[in-house]
């Protein structure tokens, strides 16, 4: 699925005071400087300590300090709803900073290419979700295959087993997950697998292969071309201190 409005990139803003709305979401992340805003009736601002997330739609104003630079994420709606349940104004944990940081060596160096741009995002709004979202209302049989999926991404799952979880036929299981989520079980397991490689890769106490077989890679091989695909990165740049 294309998403046209899907962007990622550095923005600097003016001092002057600047009001509207738009049709996707926008995270706007903290590189340099400081940015004051009103989101809806809020107030708040995105520094070195804090993240604004502008829901769709929502009615929005800024104004910046003289230098200053963002990374600015704008998501179509259709592609993270659950971005409309996040606080507008979020405190920034190590691991969220570290991945801004990312993001924004990755622009600076012209990195972020169309092919990797989304699952960059996907990765980003995983974490926001998990520290900050509420709980995502789905179909109990789309939660009951979610569920399986986040506890045993490590092993092989098949779309009959997981049908057989769900209590739904693998076709039924395709389309109302598709639906509700926006993507294919498969899809969802390979991000599941993916998201957590970079944690642990992050954190830099495994090695490539102790990661690759904690998400489901007995071939080391096929866990680094796959992740090389996912972040147009090897799994041995992400690792803490080039360990």
């Amino acid at each position: 699925m294309e998403y046209p409005n899907l962007t990622l990139e550095l923005r600097s803003y003016s001092s002057e005071t600047h009001t509207h709305h738009h049709d996707y979401h926008q995270l706007v992340l903290p590189v340099a400087g400081e940015l004051s805003m009103n989101i809806g009736s809020q107030e708040g601002g995105v520094s070195s300590q804090q993240v604004a997330v502008v829901a769709a739609g929502q009615t929005h104003g800024f104004a910046a300090s003289d230098k200053n630079a963002f990374v600015v994420a704008d998501v179509p709606a259709a592609l993270a709803p659950e971005l409309e349940r996040l606080p507008a104004f979020i405190q920034l944990d190590s691991a969220l900073a570290h991945y801004i940081s990312f993001l924004h060596q990755q622009l600076q160096d012209g990195a972020v290419r169309p092919s990797s741009e989304r699952q960059m995002l996907l990765l980003l709004i995983q974490l926001l979700q998990e520290r900050f979202g509420e709980v995502v209302r789905l179909d109990r049989r789309i939660e009951a295959a979610r569920s399986y999926l986040g506890h045993n991404f490590q092993y092989p799952i098949s779309l009959a087993q997981l049908s057989v979880v769900a209590n739904l036929s693998p076709r039924q299981l395709s389309e109302l997950f598709r639906r509700q989520l926006g993507m294919t079980p498969n899809q969802y397991l390979t991000e599941k697998r993916m998201q957590q490689a970079w944690r642990l890769l992050e954190a830099g106490e495994l090695s490539v292969q102790q990661v690759a077989d904690r998400v489901g890679y007995s071939n080391l091989a096929s866990f680094s071309d796959r992740f090389r695909k996912y972040f147009d990165h090897p799994p041995s740049y992400f690792r803490k201190n080039g360990k």
